[in-house]
């Protein structure tokens, strides 16, 4: 396999109450527990736009995951066989890319404070993004 350099650096880091995996839950959407992004200045103009109650998807870079396994279980589904880690929501995966869809409840200065974030304390996040409605719902096909 050809390695390929991608450039992806941290535009910020998470604050959370979470401070080892056991702490956290295993979703986002399984707590309402408040969070803080802290963005790196350079990136401070990139949240102009953002608005109290926006829907956001978080991606952060698990960098305490392990990213040799490449089968899990289902959560919940322990008494099943192993599947692979692309067919699950395992934070343990080839590259550790979480993706949370979280409320962001307050902007203050470099600060955006989310719920409903799973991640751990100090955790680099990569990028945010907007939910939207008409792209991000399902086709009805």
């Amino acid at each position: 396999m050809a390695e390929l350099c991608m450039n992806c650096v941290p535009i910020g880091f998470v604050s959370s109450s979470f401070k080892t995996r056991e702490d956290a839950p295993k979703q986002g959407r399984h707590t309402d527990e408040l969070s803080i992004i802290t963005l790196e200045p350079e990136f401070k103009d990139a949240a102009e736009g953002l608005c109290i109650g926006d829907n956001l998807f978080i991606f952060c870079w698990f960098d305490r995951s392990d990213r040799t396994v490449l089968k899990s279980r289902k959560l919940g589904e322990e008494q099943n066989p192993l599947r692979g880690v692309f067919s699950n929501r395992s934070p343990n995966r080839p590259n550790p890319i979480a993706l949370t869809l979280v409320k962001l409840v307050n902007i203050e200065g470099n600060d955006l404070t989310v719920r409903g974030l799973e991640a751990l304390d100090e955790t680099p996040v990569v990028d945010i993004k907007p939910y939207s409605e008409g792209i991000d719902t399902p086709r009805n096909e």
